[in-house]
């Protein structure tokens, strides 16, 4: 059976997770990307079999080109937040099993997500890219505020305002980096951030539990540190679920942001796609089931089981390490792998030493991901709070 998936950056979730799950199913893959070079520099030792073809993956009309003049596709799939919309109207094109393109564009477009009708409405304007920001302040724009892209990822340029001198200032600095990005504005939700993991086939959705997730101080929105919740309160479930539902979210894999603030929910953000940042992979090894196989099934159009048989013993914890400015990494622990007590962890570096960057205020500041799996949350944290201190990093200017 032949499966395109569709891709940008090469990432650990198509490295590590969807790739060889796909050998396992026995598919033959086709990678799309419009960076071919960069796919090859990454499987060139991993995936060598792989074959991948140069695609404008953006243009959903040069993805069905492609795959019309290569052979015949049995699935069409991708895990990137950008090109949800492209692979589905390119699966739906070869009538193949997919996500509902309206559904996958609501949730990427984060202005159109907010006018749809949900059980927890979030007052929003859109900033059309050449719109003066003055525009918008007025009683009607509340305060604090959040300003982030209308079709952002990964807390990039999303950033708290406090008030209207803050937001102007924002707003012209975004612009700066994103010449003629259209902007949301929106209320700046309190309360605790969460996730909500969820996978279905159309007709049966799975809860698969979902993560704690610690911020850096404000104005950003930089993922520090994540907890794996087994199970979030039935009700801030099923408020969740509801709003899933009205965004026409159901089918395939999806990661859900939300906050819970005086027992309501209410979406930050819909992914529609597994969550990253090496949670994925952590996911599939805590619940002990074959996660990127299940995502790939529903994709094929082959239904999901009633129960997936999940382990619900499993404590877990997520560990960013941050650079806290800009410069060269010129020492940094290498990739580990060890057993402390009962606890696995997994530490892996996300740059390369003599590599220097810039200070982001995005993920795109991390330096490694460490992943932990116990079964008893107390143990966990303690080993990753002694590993993390004997891990150094140092950053020359």
């Amino acid at each position: 059976m032949q499966m395109y998936v569709l891709a940008l950056n090469p990432t650990d979730s198509v490295t590590e997770g969807f790739l060889p799950a796909a050998r396992r199913l026995g598919l033959s893959v086709t990678l799309l990307t419009d960076q071919p070079d960069a796919h090859r520099d990454r499987y060139r030792e991993v995936h060598p079999d792989t074959e991948i073809l140069a695609c404008d993956v953006r243009d959903f009309h040069a993805v069905i080109s492609a795959v019309s003049g290569h052979r015949r596709p049995d699935a069409v799939f991708s895990n990137s937040d950008h090109l949800q919309t492209q692979t589905a109207l390119a699966a739906g094109y070869f009538g193949l099993p997919a996500k509902d393109w309206r559904a996958t564009l609501r949730t990427k477009d984060k202005a159109q997500m907010r006018r749809c009708p949900s059980a927890e409405p979030v007052r929003a304007v859109e900033l059309a890219p050449h719109q003066d920001p003055a525009e918008l302040l007025g009683p009607d724009l509340p305060f604090p505020c959040v300003v982030k892209p209308r079709e952002g990822v990964a807390s990039e340029d999303v950033v708290h305002a406090g008030d209207p001198a803050e937001l102007l200032r924002h707003c012209a600095a975004i612009r700066d980096r994103r010449p003629g990005a259209a902007l949301v504005v929106e209320e700046y939700l309190p309360g605790e951030l969460h996730t909500l993991e969820t996978l279905g086939d159309g007709r049966r959705l799975h809860v698969l539990g979902g993560f704690r997730t610690e911020l850096s101080p404000l104005p950003y929105f930089i993922e520090e540190r994540m907890t794996f919740v087994p199970a979030h309160p039935e009700p801030i479930v099923a408020q969740v679920l509801a709003q899933l539902d009205a965004l026409g979210v159901g089918f395939g894999v999806c990661h859900t942001e939300f906050v819970v603030h005086r027992g309501r929910a209410r979406l930050i953000e819909v992914n529609y796609r597994a969550i990253g940042d090496q949670c994925d992979l952590l996911l599939a090894e805590l619940l002990g089931v074959p996660l990127f196989e299940h995502i790939l099934r529903t994709h094929l159009g082959e239904p999901l089981p009633a129960d997936l048989n999940a382990r619900t013993d499993g404590a877990a914890r997520l560990v960013y390490p941050l650079a806290d400015r800009a410069g060269t990494l010129s020492a940094a622990p290498g990739p580990a792998d060890l057993t402390i007590d009962d606890v696995r962890i997994t530490y892996r570096p996300t740059r390369r030493t003599g590599e220097r960057h810039d200070l982001y205020h995005t993920n795109r500041d991390f330096l490694g991901i460490i992943r932990a799996t116990g079964t008893d949350q107390t143990s966990v944290d303690r080993a990753v709070d002694d590993f993390l201190a004997g891990l150094s990093w140092e950053i020359t200017p």
